[in-house]
């Protein structure tokens, strides 16, 4: 006697034979619906991170542009002071007839020279530039003298360099009243 065969009927197009994968219980559905709730929650809280980081942008704080240095009793005659060059990128001068403020910046291409004592002499280590303590330039590609910036005595006795307001030597700068302070 021929065996029996249990009749399965065929999926027709579009459709699988086991259709017991496609019937999702609750919890699996809870799980997904909470798996995709979790992705948007997290892609949301990315843009709106990243639009509240493009609000608030790097800022670089820069030490301000006008600043006291102390009394002129304090900076020796014929000495370099080189306690402001670091932060505020001066030097300050005292010779027989007042003082002044010169910028570090080399007129080459803006590296910062060195004060070099025995020699007496500035001296930018990139390409060899080198001023006198006055600022004047005397040897290697600098085109031009240090700058100077205004100096002036403050109402308290201090004086006060205020560096947005620079002085050229070859526009005639330097003779004026502000870029040279008489003590």
């Amino acid at each position: 006697m021929a065996k029996k065969e249990k009749f399965t009927p065929k999926a027709s197009i579009g459709q699988t034979a086991n259709t017991s994968n496609l019937n999702m219980d609750r919890k699996g559905f809870i799980k997904w619906l909470s798996i995709g709730w979790l992705a948007f929650a997290a892609a949301t809280g990315g843009f709106f991170t990243v639009m509240i980081r493009f609000l608030f942008p790097n800022v670089l704080f820069e030490p301000p542009q006008s600043f006291k240095i102390g009394f002129p009793e304090d900076f020796e005659i014929g000495k370099v002071d080189l306690r402001f060059k670091k932060e505020f990128n001066v030097w300050v001068v005292r010779n027989d007839e007042g003082m002044y403020a010169l910028s570090t910046v080399c007129t080459h291409l803006g590296c910062t020279p060195n004060w070099l004592t025995t020699e007496r002499k500035f001296k930018c280590p990139c390409h060899g530039s080198g001023f006198r303590i006055s600022g004047m330039h005397f040897e290697g590609p600098a085109p031009r003298p240090l700058e100077r910036y205004k100096i002036e005595m403050a109402g308290d006795g201090q004086v006060v360099v205020d560096k947005t307001k620079s002085f050229k030597f070859e526009k005639g700068e330097w003779d004026r009243e502000e870029s040279f302070l008489k003590v």
